[in-house]
C-alpha cells in the first residue's frame, strides 16, 4: 500500500543565541540555507504537502519559505513543539497519510535516513522517532525504551538521575500517521517546568493507550541541531567532511582534502585532480581529467575535460571553459566562453567575452567591458594571438588568425588574418640618459 506523505518543518524559533539580524534558519551550510536543506529533504521524500511553521514576526523566514514553495503556518506564541504542530493542522486539512516533523535548524539529515523513518512507520508503528547515541547527551531528551519499543521521551530538565544516564537521545524528528496526530495532539498538556506543550509527550500518551512506537537510529553528525555560531561551524565542518569523502569515493583526487571547500551543488567528475586551498562556490561542475591548482576560487562555472585552472585563479559566474583550456595564475574570468585549446596563462581579466579555439591570450590582457553604465562584449575568433599587456576595448571583434601586437589599446574591430598595432612609436635619444644623470649630480652638489 502506498501512503501519502507530508512534512511539517518547524522554523519558528527566536534563535537569540545566533546573535544575528538574520533568522537562524536562513544561515547557510554549504552555500544553502538551513531552511532550504529541510525543504530539499522533504521534496526528496516525495511529500505531497510541505508546511513551514514560522513565528508571527519572522517576515524573512515567511518570504524564504514562500520562495521555496512551502505552505506557511503561523505560530502566534512560542508555546512549544506540539503547539507549533497544531498551527499546521488547519493547513493539513483532510490530509490522510504519514506526517514527519522536521526541524529547519537540523540541515544534515540524509534522505536514506528519513526513508528508514517512513519505512518503519509504514510497518504498522504508531509513531517513529529518529534517535542517536552519544557520549555527551547533555540537554538532549532521552529515549525511554523497552526492547525495540519506545515508551516515552523525557526532556533533560524533567529527567531523573537514572534517566540522565541514558545515552540514547531524541533528534526531534518524529513521524506519525495523520490520524494519530489529530487524535493525540489535543491530549497534550503543559504540566512541565517550562510550561510548554511538548510534541514528545505524544509517545507516552500513545504508549499508555497500548499503541506501539519505535525508533530509528541516525549518526550523530546528521542530527546536529544549530543554535549558535559554534554549532553552525560544526555543521559546516560535518558537511564538508561528507562532501570530501563522497568526492574521493567517486574517483576525485583531493591533494589536501581538509583545505578544499564545497557547496551543496558542486559536481566533480572522476579523475579530476584538486589541489590544496580551493573553494567551490555555488553552481560549479568540473569534468573528468580537469586539474585545479592551489588557491583557486570558482563559482558558477563549467570546466571541461582536461582543462587546467590556476594556481591563484578566480572564475566567476558564467565562466565556461572548453576542453583542454588553460586559465592560469592571477587570471580572473566572468561571463566568458573560452573554447577548446585556448590559453589565458597569466595576469589577465577576461569578462563578457567569447574566445575561439586555440588562441593565446598574453599576460596582462584586459577586456575593457564596462563604461560605468553598461557591459559590452569582446569576441575573439579562432587561432588568435593576443600580445602581452593588451587592452581590448569592447564592444570589439577580433577575426580568426589575427595577431595583436604587445602593449596595444585595441578599440576597433580587427579583420581575420590581420596584424593590429596600437602603441606610440618608440623614440631613442642617444646619450640622453648620461647627460641627464650628469646634470642631476651637478645640481645636487651645488645645493
Amino acid at each position: 500500500m502506498v501512503h501519502k506523505r507530508a512534512a511539517i518543518i518547524l522554523a519558528a524559533g527566536k534563535s537569540s543565541r545566533m546573535n544575528s539580524s538574520l533568522s537562524k534558519v536562513l544561515h547557510c551550510v554549504g552555500g544553502q540555507s538551513m531552511l532550504a536543506w529541510s525543504a530539499s529533504l522533504a521534496r526528496a521524500a516525495n511529500v505531497s504537502r510541505a508546511i513551514c511553521v514560522v513565528g508571527s514576526d519572522n517576515d524573512d523566514v515567511k518570504e524564504a519559505a514562500k520562495n521555496l514553495g512551502l505552505d506557511i503556518a503561523i505560530q502566534q506564541q512560542q508555546l512549544g513543539t506540539a503547539n507549533a504542530v497544531m498551527a499546521a493542522e488547519e493547513i493539513l486539512g483532510d490530509f490522510s497519510g504519514n506526517i514527519v516533523v522536521l526541524y529547519a535548524d537540523t540541515p544534515l539529515i540524509q534522505i536514506e535516513t528519513l526513508e528508514k523513518v517512513f519505512t518503519s512507520l509504514e510497518n504498522k508503528s504508531s509513531a517513529v522517532v529518529l534517535g542517536f547515541d552519544t557520549s555527551e547527551p547533555n540537554s538532549y531528551g532521552r529515549l525511554i525504551t523497552e526492547g525495540d519499543r519506545l515508551t516515552a521521551i523525557v526532556e533533560a530538565k524533567e529527567a531523573s538521575p537514572d534517566q540522565l544516564s541514558i545515552s540514547l537521545c531524541n533528534s526531534g524528528i518524529i513521524a506519525f500517521s495523520s490520524e494519530e496526530i489529530h487524535e493525540t495532539l489535543k491530549k497534550i498538556n503543559n504540566d512541565n517546568i517550562k510550561g510548554e506543550y511538548y510534541l514528545t509527550d505524544m509517545i507516552k500518551i500513545m504508549s499508555e493507550e497500548g499503541k506501539v512506537s519505535t525508533f530509528v537510529m541516525a549518526p550523530q553528525h546528521e542530527v546536529l541541531g544549530v543554535n549558535s555560531r559554534k554549532d553552525l561551524a560544526l555543521a559546516e565542518n560535518s558537511f564538508q567532511a561528507l562532501m570530501r569523502n563522497n568526492a574521493m569515493e567517486a574517483g576525485v583526487t583531493l591533494r589536501d582534502p581538509s583545505s578544499v571547500y564545497f557547496s551543496y551543488d558542486t559536481i566533480i567528475e572522476r579523475d579530476a585532480d584538486i589541489a590544496a586551498n580551493v573553494v567551490f562556490g555555488l553552481d560549479v561542475k568540473i569534468s573528468t581529467g580537469a586539474i585545479i591548482y592551489p588557491f583557486c576560487d570558482i563559482e558558477g562555472s563549467f570546466i571541461s575535460e582536461g582543462s587546467k585552472v590556476g594556481p591563484f585563479a578566480r572564475l566567476r559566474r558564467g565562466s565556461v571553459l572548453g576542453k583542454n583550456t588553460k586559465v592560469g595564475n592571477f587570471v580572473e574570468t566572468k561571463n566568458v566562453q573560452i573554447n577548446e585549446g585556448t590559453k589565458v596563462n597569466h595576469l589577465s581579466y577576461i569578462g563578457d567575452a567569447e574566445i575561439g579555439e586555440n588562441c593565446n591570450i598574453g599576460a596582462g590582457t584586459i577586456t575593457c567591458n564596462y563604461d560605468g553604465y553598461k557591459k559590452y562584449k569582446t569576441i575573439i575568433g579562432k587561432n588568435v594571438f593576443v600580445g602581452t599587456n593588451s587592452s581590448l576595448v569592447a564592444p570589439i571583434k577580433i577575426g580568426d588568425q589575427a595577431f595583436l601586437g604587445s602593449g596595444g589599446v585595441i578599440t576597433d574591430d580587427v579583420p581575420s588574418g590581420s596584424l593590429a598595432l596600437a602603441r606610440a612609436k618608440q623614440v631613442i635619444k642617444i646619450d640622453w640618459a648620461h647627460r641627464f644623470r650628469k646634470a642631476q649630480i651637478k645640481r645636487k652638489k651645488s645645493n
